[in-house]
């Protein structure tokens, strides 16, 4: 008696290294902060749920910190002013990070909906396809990671070093660390103290460039996954107006799974829009903020000649307007791709096809005026014109603190 293969056999025998390829980097860069969605067992299960209490403690110790500082130690306008840009990443990181430990579940469905879509790939043509943009997904992950880590490094390294120590009134040596802490908590000039606390600060700098690159990285893997889906649906619609030229085609019943493939992919591209919703409108915000305050903290340096610190503050600016620039790269990129499937049931040689088939046509061409995006907070889509108004509004806010503190 024949057998019919399992339901959950893969077509595609390549499945778990396109998979791996594809997924590994923000595997990877999210499993360090508790958010991949990865599947333990035995005494690692309860791991996630550790890391992520772990990094919450961290973050906490460090904003507080800030907080205590700024408003009841600090008295110089200038200092506090930089300490502000550094409070305000930390509180942004915070927010970001919980925003994506609510949206677990549904990152969790996204990534088997991806996974379910390599494993079920029948044709080459459509592996090479998805490979495309899984190469460009990859690629745009690890060039936000590059970015964001190597600033990250330069600050908690060199920017240390740089701080050095000095004598005070009574003779003490106070060696400085680069995130301002609360004397009246602890002492932190005693050893171990010292050397403890610039290891979580550390920790700490790790996971606010994590929380900026686990973002970049979940919007560009499945981004690029629906362009790639994309591609494959209009694929089809080119073999149905050849077949039914050819007269070797059942075109309304291939017009049905062109449909329903599509409709597959506006509902995953609505899923990934509500995952990356709060986490883009505390990037965009942020952004903006943070960018403008590392504006004026390059112009100051630049005035005083310091030259270290400029380099640091500019590396810090580079890497968080191109994370910035990468968010509203991929949304860009996901709406032309999406607004595409209209325009092109107009180019294939749709007079050849069926009144019935045509009329189904006219259904895909009016779904998808409706493009899929990546919104920041439902209040803006994120596009290259987002990314330039980002920076206008930076510049502006970089001319009011200027002009009020001078």
């Amino acid at each position: 008696m024949h057998l019919s293969p399992p339901i959950d056999q893969p077509s595609n025998p390549n499945y778990e290294q396109d998979i791996a390829f594809v997924t590994n980097l923000n595997k990877w860069v999210l499993n360090s902060i508790g958010i991949w969605p990865a599947v333990l067992s035995g005494n690692y299960k309860l791991l996630p749920k550790v890391l992520i209490a772990v990094s919450n403690v961290v973050l906490f110790f460090t904003l507080m910190q800030c907080v205590l500082h700024i408003t009841l130690e600090q008295k110089d306008p200038l200092l506090r002013l930089k300490f502000l840009g550094l409070t305000c990443f930390s509180f942004i990181s915070l927010m970001k990070y919980w925003a994506l430990i609510v949206r677990k579940p549904m990152i969790k469905y996204c990534v088997e909906q991806v996974q379910d879509d390599w494993k079920q790939i029948k044709f080459e043509r459509d592996r090479k396809l998805m490979m495309a943009y899984g190469k460009m997904g990859r690629n745009l992950s690890l060039l936000s990671s590059v970015f964001m880590y190597s600033g990250g490094i330069i600050y908690h390294t060199v920017m240390q070093n740089t701080l050095g120590s000095y004598v005070d009134e009574q003779n003490r040596t106070i060696k400085l660390l680069i995130y301002p802490t609360y004397n009246a908590l602890y002492d932190v000039q005693r050893t171990p103290v010292y050397e403890l606390v610039y290891v979580l600060q550390c920790l700490c700098g790790y996971i606010f460039d994590t929380t900026a690159v686990g973002p970049c990285g979940l919007a560009a893997l499945f981004a690029t996954h629906i362009c790639g889906q994309i591609d494959i649906v209009l694929s089809r619609l080119d073999e149905l107006a050849a077949g039914e030229q050819r007269g070797k085609s059942d075109s309304y019943g291939g017009l049905i799974k062109i449909v329903d493939h599509h409709l597959k992919i506006l509902r995953f591209s609505a899923t990934v829009e509500a995952v990356l919703r709060e986490v883009c409108l505390l990037e965009f915000v942020g952004s903006t903020f943070v960018i403008c305050l590392l504006e004026y903290y390059c112009i100051t340096d630049w005035n005083e000649n310091n030259k270290i610190s400029l380099i640091t503050y500019s590396l810090l600016l580079i890497s968080l307007t191109f994370n910035m620039f990468l968010l509203c790269y991929i949304g860009d990129l996901l709406i032309e791709k999406s607004s595409k499937m209209g325009v092109y049931c107009f180019m294939i040689d749709w007079f050849n096809l069926p009144t019935r088939t045509i009329q189904g046509l006219i259904l895909i061409i009016a779904m998808s005026s409706n493009s899929a995006k990546i919104s920041a907070g439902s209040i803006i889509d994120l596009s290259l014109s987002t990314f330039a108004s980002v920076l206008k509004t930076s510049f502006a806010y970089l001319n009011f603190i200027r002009n009020t503190i001078v």
